[in-house]
């Protein structure tokens, strides 16, 4: 049982006030708040040890060094990896997919067929395309259903020897629907497929494990995670991140070089190129300390009450359309109410202090698919309460009065 209000005293921005009102934050899926143990690891790193990693003798260096890699082995136990050279630091999860969107650019040919899902943000779909229009190879869409799920059965259909790449995410950020990455990634690896798993809105409601997964990559950004922007991972098998040529070229992705021929640097190095945020790095692995003493089984328990709740709240509401599947989901409620547009409930709820996102969430072929310009989109967080669903449920009922 979680200590709901211990809890909330770990994140000070809960305290505040918006509009005069106390803030409900239900965003959580465009990016969570952070506890001021992270926010702490961040002072102590710039106040205590900002120096330059990897390449200084000074003792600062070397304790920023130690710091940065420690957090390397966090994450790698955290989603156990079998090396911790397995984890690239990136900026985040659009990052660790154009890195290897980038990397296949000189293996796919016009004969080539890469798969992507319905159920995609925009950051897993526009580099594919990019990587299409380089290489000539097709891209393919798994379709979806009215309930926000995959059609695995025309899935299977798609996959054939052409088939080189597949990515869809993990959890959808519009719906909050949990995809079967498990069986896509054994049939994507029936043909001889690789598959890139977006983690960025599963990440924060489970632990993935990718060596049972055996996916060949997964990335998710620390922001969503408790941990600060600027930073996240990209998870790749050994043997494919030797196979892939550096995202970029630059200082610490080197072995040697000269003016007649550069060779790079073993993994993870080769892929961080440049001074990295050594600051950020050190801050996730805090967050991922912070989250792991809560535990992420008590964290999915949790908010998987208060979504069950939210949804029945909700469900008072007359003329409100939830969207996405009804089981088997995160704790994202993604709703419109007939007639009134979610960017005008979302203006009036915000007067009352409550945040969620409306519009399409960059997932536009989602909203094209059900025909509407977006939605209200409320996230959940293990920090929530159901006091704070009922006051923004209140909320909705009296924008919906105000707007009819």
């Amino acid at each position: 049982m979680l200590n709901i209000e211990k809890i909330r005293e770990d994140f000070p921005i809960l305290k505040r006030k918006v509009n005069g009102k106390p803030l409900v934050y239900f965003d959580n899926a465009a990016t969570s708040q952070k506890p001021q143990q992270v926010i702490d690891c961040l002072v102590d790193y710039y106040s205590n040890h900002n120096a330059n990693i990897h390449r200084g003798v000074h003792i600062l260096s070397q304790e920023a060094t130690d710091l940065f890699e420690n957090a390397r082995i966090k994450l790698q136990k955290h989603f156990n990896a079998s090396k911790a050279y397995e984890i690239i630091f990136t900026s985040g999860t659009t990052h660790g997919i154009n890195m290897i969107s980038n990397g296949f650019s000189d293996l796919l040919g016009v004969h080539d067929e890469i798969i992507v899902s319905a159920l995609e943000h925009h950051s897993n779909i526009v580099p594919w395309q990019m990587l299409c229009e380089k290489t000539g190879a097709t891209l393919k869409v798994i379709p979806m259903n009215v309930k926000g799920e995959l059609e695995m059965d025309n899935f299977r259909a798609m996959l054939s020897e052409k088939t080189k790449l597949v990515f869809v995410n993990h959890v959808s950020n519009a719906l909050g629907t949990i995809n079967p990455i498990k069986e896509i990634i054994d049939l994507s690896h029936a043909v001889g497929a690789a598959v890139l798993i977006d983690g960025a809105q599963a990440t924060p409601h489970l632990r993935p494990d990718v060596q049972a997964l055996d996916c060949d990559f997964y990335v998710c950004s620390a922001h969503k995670l408790c941990g600060p922007t600027g930073i996240g991972i990209l998870y790749g098998k050994e043997s494919w991140l030797n196979k892939l040529p550096p995202y970029q070229g630059g200082g610490e992705m080197i072995s040697e070089v000269t003016f007649e021929k550069t060779t790079y640097a073993d993994l993870p190095h080769k892929f961080e190129a440049g001074t990295p945020n050594i600051a950020g790095g050190i801050a996730f692995g805090a967050a991922i300390d912070y989250l792991n003493g809560i535990g992420l089984e008590n964290i999915a328990a949790y908010e998987n009450e208060l979504l069950n709740y939210g949804t029945k709240r909700l469900k008072e509401i007359e003329g409100l359309k939830i969207y996405g599947p009804e089981t088997n989901k995160a704790s994202v409620i993604s709703f419109n109410i007939e007639n009134i547009h979610p960017y005008d409930i979302g203006s009036i709820i915000d007067k009352l202090g409550i945040a969620v996102r409306t519009g399409h969430h960059c997932a536009q072929p989602i909203m094209d698919f059900y025909k509407i310009p977006g939605t209200i989109r409320a996230s959940f967080a293990f920090y929530n309460t159901k006091e704070e669903i009922d006051i923004f449920v209140e909320a909705v009922k009296k924008a919906k009065t105000m707007l009819s």
